[in-house]
């Protein structure tokens, strides 16, 4: 935040200075205590566990400067900072992340999606920084409570922002959108990602729809015409559309796509515009990704060559389709989460590896996926089967329904070979695959965040 006194920010939030220097000044805003980094506003927020009004005290000694409160009517006596008296933290929060969008002059684009959100929200960046000065969304504050803090860190000297908006529940992306305005919003698919939370795939639809709220009238939005749902979205009045994928019959798509090191070569074709793009991540995936990507810089007047150049620098990032290899053995790390859409991707990217004496899958739950959550993990059995693949190994409870899914499509008379561990057999499967990779194997680790999968693969990278 630059320029913000303790004064503004309770006008911003319709609150009341209950002690403290109100035109003291403000620089950050932060949600933990135990990590200020000078002139913080903390944000006690309460939680299911835990509410950290207890903690006030606690962040002023680390160096907070004000702070909400919901839970005061007068200021304790050792308080050393300002305490701002708000009704609620959290939308007092979401007040504040408004109040601080509607400062802004430059434009904002929004990235959504039920996959590929990150990676998306780091290609676009990429290509824009080839003409500006480009913010980004740091680590996954995608939520209606990491977005606000998103748009605080947003500097002066930005030209463009690039912010990754996420939800698991109704009436998420409404109050996100409402904070972010955005100016321009790409949806990147629609497949079941938090299925549990709205019950279906059209209800992710309408939810994530809700991205344009708060867009103004000219504002443009991008969809993957390569998804069954998006491709028949209409937008809201106001808005227009255009769609991306690496079908033809999206306006903007890729021609002449060929894999190279795994990885995609392509040309950006959109009407008489006609430029060649090459990557350095794997998976055809990433090419979708990256034609939402170009289709931004077009929008936003950047030379299309400079924006692919951008492009090719990108190499992604840890735990999201990392490939190195060690001791001989190829190790491709997604085990950042998982949903059976990106589940496919990443064993499309192991089944690529042709050149690999074997091609195993390490796969662990997907979770968040609802009551179909067994015949989800079965699909995926059967997307294993039907690949060449040598060794199947299936980590968790839920996992195990991938391989009576591969059972049940036949995987077995396809030589493929199949290991099941549940969670406490985490070391023993460790031991397993020590013993069983060898030099010249290709392994995929792939499975939802909460099951630690990447530890497991980092022991046979370098990052153990």
């Amino acid at each position: 935040m630059e320029n913000v006194t303790v004064k503004d920010i309770a006008e911003a939030v319709g609150g009341r200075i209950l002690c403290g220097d109100p035109d003291q000044k403000l620089e950050n805003i932060a949600i933990d205590s135990r990590v200020m980094r000078g002139n913080d506003l903390f944000v006690p927020i309460i939680g299911e566990k835990n509410d950290a009004h207890a903690f006030i005290a606690k962040a002023m000694q680390n160096g907070a400067a004000a702070s909400l409160t919901s839970e005061h009517d007068e200021a304790p006596e050792e308080m050393s900072g300002a305490l701002i008296r708000v009704e609620d933290t959290v939308k007092a929060l979401q007040d504040i992340g408004a109040w601080l969008r509607n400062r802004l002059t430059i434009p904002l684009v929004g990235i959504t999606g039920s996959v590929g959100k990150t990676t998306t929200r780091e290609m676009v960046a990429a290509a824009l920084s080839a003409k500006y000065r480009t913010f980004k969304t740091p680590a996954n504050h995608n939520s209606q409570v990491g977005v606000p803090m998103t748009v605080s860190e947003i500097s002066g000297e930005d030209e463009i922002a690039v912010l990754e908006l996420g939800m698991s529940n109704p009436g998420e992306m409404h109050k996100i959108s409402e904070i972010a305005k955005v100016d321009c919003a790409v949806m990147t698919n629609i497949g079941v990602a938090h299925i549990e939370n709205l019950g279906s795939r059209e209800n992710i639809l309408e939810e994530k729809l809700h991205i344009q709220d708060g867009m103004k009238e000219g504002g443009l939005l991008l969809v993957n015409g390569d998804n069954d749902l998006l491709a028949d979205v209409t937008p809201k009045d106001g808005i227009s559309i255009l769609h991306f994928g690496r079908e033809e019959k999206n306006e903007c798509h890729a021609e002449d796509l060929m894999p190279k090191h795994g990885c995609g070569t392509f040309t950006y074709v959109h009407g008489d515009v006609r430029v060649p793009v090459e990557l350095s991540v794997p998976g055809v995936h990433n090419v979708s990704n990256a034609l939402a990507a170009m289709a931004v810089a077009e929008h936003f007047g950047v030379d299309l060559h400079a924006a692919a150049a951008k492009l090719k620098e990108f190499r992604g990032f840890k735990g999201r389709l990392q490939i190195s290899e060690k001791n001989g053995i190829l190790v491709i790390d997604d085990t950042y989460n998982a949903s059976p859409d990106s589940m496919r991707a990443a064993l499309s990217v192991l089944n690529g590896m042709r050149d690999s004496k074997r091609r195993i899958a390490v796969l662990a739950d997907m979770k968040e996926l609802g009551e179909e959550e067994i015949r989800f993990h079965r699909d995926i059995g059967a997307t294993v089967s039907a690949m060449h693949l040598d060794l199947l190994v299936v980590y968790g409870s839920l996992a195990k329904e991938i391989a009576k899914g591969a059972f049940a499509a036949g995987g077995m008379r396809e030589n493929l070979r199949i290991e099941s561990f549940l969670e406490e057999d985490r070391d023993e499967m460790t031991e397993f695959l020590k013993n069983e990779l060898t030099e010249g194997d290709a392994v995929l680790f792939k499975g939802s965040n909460s099951m630690k999968l990447g530890t497991i693969a980092a022991e046979f990278t370098d990052e153990a």
